[in-house]
């Protein structure tokens, strides 16, 4: 391959991994063209992209960039999985395509600087909760207490409420019923 060529690919694996935060890299050896072709289209389903990569070039594309550092997963013949889903969604899809095919060999994920490895690391990675998750966690711890209090402070006020509507029945079906005979 020319230099040239080599500086093309690496600017343009540059501008696809620029606004990248974390990545997940598999061993794309033995995977047929089939298998290969659904896993992409599986995944692209997901917003997520695969894309084999020479790892000289790779390396050379991150810099000093938010992924410096995940060159630690590429040995041999690489696939990088990225995309703008949230890496636990990333590593959930490649555990999802691990049980279709048992031969796929996770290399791991890597992320916020750190280097998850292994079909391990790439489980660990899945049980981290995703953004929007995190969020609705954080909005029921907040809106949790306040939901208990107002509970408390309504329970009392309803149980007088309805005590007071049970007298002012009573009170009518009295004044009813003589009135009647």
């Amino acid at each position: 391959m020319s230099k040239f060529v080599k500086d093309l690919i690496t600017k343009e694996l540059t501008l696809r991994l620029k606004n990248i935060d974390g990545v997940g890299v598999i061993n794309p050896r033995g995977i047929d063209a089939i298998k290969n072709h659904g896993i992409r289209r599986r995944l692209h389903e997901k917003g997520i992209r695969m894309m084999v990569v020479k790892n000289t070039l790779a390396k050379r594309a991150v810099g000093d960039g938010k992924l410096k550092g995940f060159d630690k997963l590429l040995d041999g013949p690489s696939a990088v999985i990225y995309g703008k889903a949230s890496i636990s969604t990333i590593a959930r899809a490649l555990l999802e395509e691990l049980k279709k095919d048992e031969k796929l060999e996770l290399r791991g994920m890597f992320f916020d600087g750190e280097v998850y490895v292994g079909d391990k690391g790439v489980e660990q990675v899945s049980k981290m909760p995703t953004r929007e998750e995190a969020i609705a966690n954080i909005l029921g711890s907040i809106l949790g207490p306040g939901k208990k209090l107002a509970g408390a402070i309504k329970g009392p006020g309803g149980k007088l409420g309805a005590i007071l509507k049970t007298i002012e029945d009573k009170a009518k079906e009295k004044e009813g019923a003589p009135a009647a005979a």
